[in-house]
């Protein structure tokens, strides 16, 4: 066999042609980048805005107010800009200051970020009078008074005084943990006059606004968050239903892809149950509702709560102590270890230097790829000992061709055996892999450092690009195509095709051709990664495109078939102790034989 010490120059000339074509692509599309957001943004000019969220006029919650009756204050600080209704003394609005929201109509990322607007988030707490009536503080009238850095509304129901003090802290000194809490204290005041009960119902509606680029993604990020048992215990619920009637929550939050807005009760929500249902197209996402228990002490209604409106920045989330840092979705176990503990530091220790986020991954997926190599090495080394011994698999296929296949595995196997050929070891890679995909498919669409950050022709790495803009939909594809997501397919088509030449085809009839279905599976990539986040496909992009460099160099310069073959040689002459893997499938085949022949035999006596 003939050994190769230099690299196949035609190889090496034809996967950097390649790159450079998929580059120009890029850059091509970035050039004309500027045409294709005026002809979107006329299109969706056209569009008409659908909002499925009910403006329900003030007169027909109580027949009592007015327009004019409502009044409006506001409190500020360097993160929130909040404002409170007189009507039920609500938080009517949440801007976060240092965020921008995401406008469909121009492509950009230019609109206040605003959490809370236009009624989407209402609540109140409702209990009956002596009469059997019931009622709730949403349908109120408060009457606001403002003192510095707090608010306190006020209003009398049958004699009895309700007041809601909010107090935000606007001192620019302060921990950012604390410009972004809502301190919020109810107090009454002859309510025990007015009502037995010793609980009150917190009811709370809440539609989620469309703030990101990607709709069904972030739709997907949009759930009820909650910790129980003094903080310790943290769950979360993406489904139609809600219960947690044993649990006492100690807070419940709406959490969306990039922020959460949080309610926390000192004594807790007892009792609690929710639904949510998603809204297909609009300006909300999905509409949640919460309803849970709040005691009373002596018919009198004194609470302590508090509001956090906040980024779902990991440091910031930690900083509270209240088990904040769950409710970004990171993955569980060892997946969300990766992410907190290696992906997140790794992105901020180069990000630190000063290059682009798109350059950031970049250098990220080198790493990785450099710390993966010795597994890589592995694989294409077993490769290559396949290759060696395939004469001596196809002369056994051969021999035993009309023969029982179960026969033909066993003598397949026997070569394995002698050569010294591992073939599970082929599958440490793919194993390997697995958990770094999973884990970069929860980074890149929830690292809150990602969002906005462009890169060519992606606008924000935490979503699609769309620069392919097509005049229909495509099932399980929608109304573009990513040329990342694009690359991404080719490369992956590529290194498939490197890979690949080895593999054994099947020797039985029925079973799978495993060359076929890895050639369907990076066109079905294309789809998944078409409405994913477009920093995923970048890093796979160059993840796949180091492989296939990490492929050339080992066959053509690291590994010498030569040696592996006197190696190979070298393992048959010694002496071969079955493994507890080696004897188990010896056992399976000598019974799966034993049976076929019982099988056979009955069969003649019948006959």
């Amino acid at each position: 066999m003939q050994q190769n010490n230099g690299l196949d120059k035609s190889q090496i000339i034809s996967f950097a042609v390649l790159c450079l074509v998929l580059f120009g692509f890029m850059f091509y599309f970035q050039r004309n980048s500027a045409e294709e957001e005026k002809l979107k943004a006329e299109q969706q000019k056209t569009e008409q805005a659908k909002t499925p969220v009910k403006q329900t006029p003030a007169a027909d919650i109580n027949p009592n107010v007015t327009p004019n009756a409502i009044q409006v204050s506001n409190l500020a600080n360097n993160e929130l800009k909040l404002e409170f209704s007189s009507l039920g003394g609500q938080v009517s609005k949440v801007e976060l200051l240092k965020y921008k929201a995401y406008d469909q109509k121009t492509d950009k990322a230019d609109l206040p970020l605003n959490l809370i607007t236009k009624n989407n988030s209402s609540y109140g707490f409702q209990f009956k009078d002596k009469s059997g009536k019931t009622v709730n503080t949403k349908d109120l009238v408060f009457s606001p008074v403002v003192n510095g850095n707090s608010v306190t509304l006020t209003a009398n129901y049958s004699g009895a005084v309700i007041q809601f003090v909010y107090t935000l802290n606007n001192n620019p000194k302060a921990e950012l943990k604390d410009q972004y809490t809502l301190d919020f204290k109810v107090r009454t005041q002859g309510l025990a006059k007015v009502t037995s009960d010793n609980k009150a119902d917190f009811i709370w509606d809440y539609q989620v606004r469309n703030l990101e680029k990607g709709r069904a993604q972030e739709q997907t990020h949009s759930e009820f968050a909650y910790a129980f048992n003094n903080y310790k215990d943290y769950d979360y619920d993406g489904r139609t239903t809600m219960e947690e009637e044993k649990e006492t929550l100690n807070w419940i939050g709406v959490k969306q892809q990039f922020f959460s807005s949080v309610i926390e009760s000192k004594t807790g929500f007892t009792n609690s149950k929710g639904n949510q249902e998603s809204i297909e197209e609009g300006e909300y996402l999905k509409k949640l509702n919460f309803e849970g228990f709040v005691a009373m002490n002596g018919g009198e209604f004194n609470q302590d709560f508090t509001w956090y409106f906040m980024p779902l920045d990991l440091p910031l989330l930690k900083s509270y102590d209240k088990n904040f840092d769950e409710i970004l979705p990171l993955g569980w176990s060892f997946i969300g270890a990766m992410n907190r503990y290696f992906f997140m530091w790794l992105y901020s220790i180069i990000a630190g230097w000063g290059i682009s986020a798109g350059w950031v991954i970049f250098l990220m997926t080198i790493i990785v790829k450099l710390i993966l190599s010795p597994i890589m090495y592995k694989q294409h080394k077993l490769s290559a000992m396949m290759k060696v011994i395939r004469p001596e698999i196809d002369e056994a296929n051969a021999k035993f061709k009309d023969a029982d296949p179960m026969k033909k595995q066993q003598a397949t196997m026997e070569i394995y055996r002698k050569a010294g050929v591992n073939q599970m070891a082929g599958c440490l890679p793919a194993l390997v892999q697995i958990p770094i995909f999973y884990a970069l498919f929860r980074f890149f669409p929830n690292f809150i450092d990602l969002r906005g950050q462009g890169f060519w022709f992606a606008k924000d790495l935490t979503a699609y690009d769309d620069l392919i803009q097509l005049p229909f939909k495509i099932p399980f594809l929608g109304d573009h195509l990513s040329v990342f997501a694009i690359a991404c397919t080719i490369v992956i088509l590529i290194y498939t095709v490197m890979t690949s030449g080895n593999m054994q085809q099947p020797q039985q009839e029925g079973m799978p051709n495993m060359k076929v279905i890895m050639y369907i599976f990076p066109i079905t990539f294309l789809f998944f990664l078409n409405t994913s986040a477009s920093g995923l496909s970048w890093y796979y992009f160059v993840s796949n495109a180091i492989n296939i460099l990490i492929i050339l160099v080992i066959k053509y310069v690291i590994l010498d078939e030569k040696k592996i073959h006197a190696q190979i040689q070298a393992n048959k002459e010694k002496p071969k102790s079955e493994g507890k893997f080696q004897k188990k499938m010896r056992e399976m085949m000598e019974k799966a034989q034993d049976a076929q022949k019982s099988q056979e035999q009955t069969r003649g006596k019948k006959k």
